[in-house]
């Protein structure tokens, strides 16, 4: 995904309220428009946290609570046999989070937050990346200071026996920490006053507890020998273990033998479904009519497609929305208008002139136009003040328009989506999409719900409940027909609704190859330096300003399977040396100096490196061409 990547592009060129009106003639509307976006943004951004922090809170409530029992084991002197014996095991919580990578993290933090704020100040996270220092690792981050063992930073190549017994000095050294420090925070009574709502127990002995966040990417005998280590210190230290999991609990299986997992006292937790998440984020966010900006049904796909084919990534989702969003209120003079009910009123009778005849020129407003009479149609056309009236009076309209939208929406999903043969889609966001696209009634699918029931009107006597039946069918049809049009049908559905979809796509599906052939056959397109503004087609139309990279390049475009270095070399000599101005007719022109032959060498690397070219065994002094085809 690269809206980050566009956004920090704007910011680090120019603040982002420069952005808007940079180029404009209007800064006032630039300016306007760039507060309403930047509220929009913020309130996405605080109702999807909190969304996330509400789906979230049954699976952590549920940790806490595996949590705070099995602190409640770490007891001396107990009768308990189980106790004692689940005493000897390492509680560890396995939770399968989905292949939804990208979003883990807001999970991890919002866990580590709750598991600081309410159970205990040791919380650590580890990675697999630091999988070889993992015991060092554990240790810095809950001792706050590094930690300087002697043999900490020899290499992984020593024996198994050294590695286990340097963490077993690290652990050592861990224990003597933890000791003193519950002594002094139950000396100064500190742990009581910061931990009112934890039990007795927990406050003397606060658990230190382990996340690991992606399970499947740890080094498998790393992981073995720290589960090892730590259980022989489980009586003296309350330690717990969070698995990260994204496939499968099997997973756990396919890592530790018998011998390592029955030192873990584990209990499964399984989170909400990335599918799940996407619904309740577009039902919170994209299906509300508090929330005035739209993403129209193309837009939609684009987003909802990447999802399910690129990474099952919310917080990416999220994103694009953001983008389209910001696209929306750059692109749009008329976003102005985008905004709650009663400020868009307000804006609508400061609109300017320019503002007005942006307005007149919408397709959507041209339609409305062409609906009224020959003296409407004058005013709507000539008067300001009047289009100022009449612009209020539609985007009441638009706003009672999408009030009615999304309750008949639900309702028509409600109504089919638990039928066998449901063609509008499981999801209502395909039902939405559906209703985005095109009027719903007049699919063949939806129409056939209506034919059988015509059919049974003739075959037999109705009863009373068919009847009723029926009636309230015909009831909910005629709301869908009246409330479930494209919002194409309405006017000014512009000013919400973004359907650039092409440029949202461009954006967020990255096409390297296309990127790099674009910069090296047309160097101008991303670098905007004015020497480089020549003829794309013709190679001589090259300066000698141009980087020789794309001089190459455009070189080998001409020449087939096979490419001889001296040829391509005296070409490309060639082509400088006619782009330096030199008289063709003269002895050094195309001559191969140091200088242009090093130039060459680099620039054939630059190709190899990107994939263009690859040396042959064929010929000693040829390459070989591994692209065809252009942009």
């Amino acid at each position: 995904m690269l809206s980050e990547s566009c956004v920090c592009v704007c910011v680090c060129v120019c603040s982002p309220e420069d952005y808007f009106t940079h180029g404009s003639e209007d800064t006032e509307n630039s300016k306007l428009r760039f507060r309403n976006c930047q509220t929009l943004w913020e309130k996405m951004k605080a109702d999807t946290e909190l969304l996330q922090d509400e789906l979230n809170r049954k699976i952590l409530d549920s940790l806490l609570a595996f949590i705070r029992k099995s602190v409640s084991t770490f007891q001396r002197g107990t009768d308990d046999w189980a106790s004692r014996m689940r005493a000897h095991e390492i509680p560890t919580a396995a939770l399968v989070l989905g292949v939804n990578v990208p979003d883990h993290d807001m999970t991890f933090q919002c866990l580590s937050d709750q598991l600081q704020q309410s159970v205990t100040p040791f919380v650590v996270s580890v990675q697999a990346t630091e999988c070889a220092g993992q015991s060092c690792r554990v240790l810095e981050r809950l001792m706050g200071t590094s930690v300087s063992v002697g043999n900490e930073e020899e290499p992984e190549q020593r024996s198994t026996n050294v590695n286990q017994k340097r963490v077993h000095c690290s652990l050592i050294t861990l224990c003597n920490w933890y000791k003193t420090v519950t002594k002094v925070c139950t000396a100064s009574g500190t742990a009581s006053k910061k931990r009112t709502s934890v039990g007795k127990d927990m406050q003397q002995h606060p658990p230190i507890v382990v996340i690991f966040k992606d399970l499947e990417a740890f080094n498998s005998r790393v992981l073995q020998d720290f589960i090892l280590i730590c259980s022989r210190y489980v009586e003296q230290l309350p330690l717990m273990f969070v698995f990260g999991i994204a496939t499968s609990p099997s997973t756990i299986q396919h890592m530790l033998p018998h011998s390592v997992s029955s030192l873990l006292g584990i209990e499964l937790f399984q989170s909400l479904s990335c599918t799940q998440h996407l619904a309740s984020v577009i039902d919170k966010v994209i299906l509300n009519s508090q929330f005035p900006f739209k993403p129209s049904g193309k837009v939609l796909q684009v987003l909802v497609s990447i999802f399910l084919y690129h990474d099952f990534s919310v917080r990416n989702f999220i994103k694009g929305l953001q983008l389209a969003l910001l696209e929306h209120f750059h692109s749009q003079p008329l976003s102005v208008l985008c905004c709650k009910k009663e400020a868009a009123l307000v804006h609508a009778t400061e609109l300017s002139h320019r503002d007005v005849e942006r307005l007149q020129q919408l397709p959507s407003f041209m339609r409305y136009v062409e609906e009224q009479g020959p003296q409407e149609q004058v005013e709507l056309l000539t008067s300001d003040d009047h289009v100022k009236e009449v612009c209020q009076k539609l985007l009441k309209d638009l706003h009672k328009y999408h009030k009615n939208y999304y309750p008949i929406l639900r309702c028509l999903h409600i109504l089919t989506s638990s039928l066998p043969k449901y063609p509008l889609g499981k999801q209502i966001r395909e039902l939405h999409i559906s209703c985005l696209e095109k009027n719903v009634w007049e699919n063949e699918e939806y129409a056939s719900t209506l034919l059988e029931m015509k059919k049974s009107r003739r075959t037999k006597k109705m009863s009373p409940f068919e009847i009723l039946r029926d009636q309230a069918l015909e009831f909910i049809d005629s709301l869908v027909r009246s409330h479930l049009a494209p919002p194409e049908s309405q006017p000014l559905y512009e000013v919400c609704y973004y359907s650039s979809s092409a440029v949202l796509r461009r954006h967020l599906n990255a096409t390297p190859r296309t990127s790099i052939q674009t910069a090296l056959s047309n160097p101008y397109h991303y670098l905007k330096v004015n020497s480089y503004h020549r003829e794309a087609v013709s190679i001589v139309s090259i300066s000698n300003a141009a980087p020789d990279i794309c001089i190459v390049y455009k070189l080998h475009l001409e020449c087939g399977r096979l490419i001889n270095l001296y040829d391509w070399l005296e070409a490309y000599a060639t082509v400088v040396s006619a782009a330096e101005g030199m008289d063709p007719d003269s002895a050094d022109f195309g001559k191969v100096d140091e200088l242009k032959h090093a130039r060459f060498i680099q620039a054939v690397s630059e190709l190899e490196f990107l994939g263009f070219i690859k040396s042959t065994k064929q010929k000693t002094d040829h390459v070989s061409r591994l692209t065809w085809g252009g942009c």
